[in-house]
């Protein structure tokens, strides 16, 4: 064979070779392929797998991050509320490209000039809403609606530059050293004040429960204590009409029975005298035999 025909041979192959492999490209699931024709746009490959192309130089191919990324500020930026008031707000933004074609067209493909410019939206956005509320809104009265329309304005303008925002979170919000003690010390007022409020409130409540169970409680004893002198009389009356039933029986036995109580009440006590004839009809059942 000849010598020469075998180097022909084999440097077309080679130019084959070379050829076949500046027209084959694979896209990772990760990312997004852009072709370009002479710095042209010409098409986007989105579908994970083998794809080809025109060899370099007649096209070459820029492969852009289609995941998720983050935007996050190492340092809080300084914003206004309605009362003049600033805050030091900390704040990130989760984003991702959507149109390679606009995102190249908008950045020339350049991450670090996206992320810039969507810093500066946030900004924007954060700063009109801020200087519409006050602090307190800011922080907890209308802190979802406050980042749900930040995230609107920003998705507007970032969806003419190919991106999508994911997400737009504040991670802190703090006031400045020279405000924060003034603002603590109207929040301690309000609340004793509050506090305060609810003693007196309390106080008033226990007085009223207390005149109640105190209300209650002499209703009760005179209940009862009239339960018992009704119960007690009806008792006594009782006991009248038995002795009387049995005296009226025996009168002698009754002569005889009082006369002992007589006795039992008047000798009750040792040291008691009395003055008074032997012979007296008081003593006449202790001097019969």
């Amino acid at each position: 064979m000849n010598p020469n025909r075998i180097i022909t041979t084999v440097v077309g192959l080679v130019l084959i070779g070379i050829v076949l492999s500046s027209s084959i490209f694979v896209v990772d699931q990760r990312k997004y392929a852009v072709v370009f024709a002479f710095g042209q746009f010409v098409r986007t490959a989105d579908e994970p797998g083998l794809h080809f192309k025109l060899p370099a130089p007649f096209q070459n191919i820029r492969f852009f991050d289609r995941r998720i990324m983050t935007i996050d500020n190492p340092e809080a930026e300084r914003y206004i509320t309605a009362e003049k008031k600033n805050l030091l707000v900390d704040s990130y933004v989760k984003w991702r490209i959507i149109d390679p074609r606009k995102f190249f067209i908008s950045f020339k493909g350049d991450e670090r000039m996206a992320s810039d410019r969507l810093t500066q939206l946030v900004r924007s956005a954060l700063n009109e809403e801020f200087t519409k509320r006050t602090i307190r809104e800011i922080i907890s009265e209308q802190r979802d609606e406050v980042m749900q329309n930040i995230r609107k304005k920003v998705e507007v303008d970032a969806a003419d530059i190919g991106v999508e925002i994911v997400d737009v979170r504040l991670k802190r919000v703090d006031l400045l050293a020279e405000i924060s003690d003034s603002v603590y010390r109207r929040m301690e007022a309000e609340r004793k004040r509050v506090a305060n409020e609810l003693r007196s409130t309390g106080a008033a409540e226990s007085d009223k429960i207390r005149a109640d169970a105190e209300r209650q409680r002499d209703v009760i004893l005179a209940e009862a204590y009239r339960d018992a002198q009704r119960i007690k009389g009806a008792g006594d009356a009782r006991a009248t009409a038995l002795y009387s039933e049995a005296f009226g029986r025996d009168p002698q036995f009754a002569q005889f029975y009082r006369s002992l109580e007589a006795y039992r009440s008047s000798f009750k006590d040792k040291r008691d005298i009395m003055v008074i004839e032997p012979n007296n009809e008081f003593f006449k059942h202790l001097n019969k035999k």
